[in-house]
């Protein structure tokens, strides 16, 4: 009976000394790639304007900032014969 109880105590002790013990996660830095994974995340969920998301687009990624936006010819209406520069559209 001696033996049951030491076994039986000494299993409640190694299932509540298991229990106790925190499992933190792995506490290492993130690399450049997650970083920038995070980052471009959290700049999908911001609700920025097409420039402004393109923008900050380009600073993340370190790219040159191209100019997004509309073009300066304008819009056409498919109803109207217009000529441009010597061409029928």
């Amino acid at each position: 009976m001696n033996r049951f109880l030491a076994i039986a105590l000494l299993l409640a002790i190694s299932v509540l000394t298991g229990c106790a013990t925190h499992s933190a996660p792995e506490l290492r830095p993130f690399s450049a790639e997650e970083s920038k994974e995070l980052a471009m995340e959290a700049l999908n969920r911001r609700g920025l304007s097409f420039d402004e998301y393109h923008q900050k687009k380009a600073e993340l990624r370190g790219l040159p900032q191209k100019a997004f936006g509309f073009d300066r010819q304008g819009e056409m209406n498919a109803e109207r014969s217009v000529s441009l520069h010597g061409r029928a559209s």
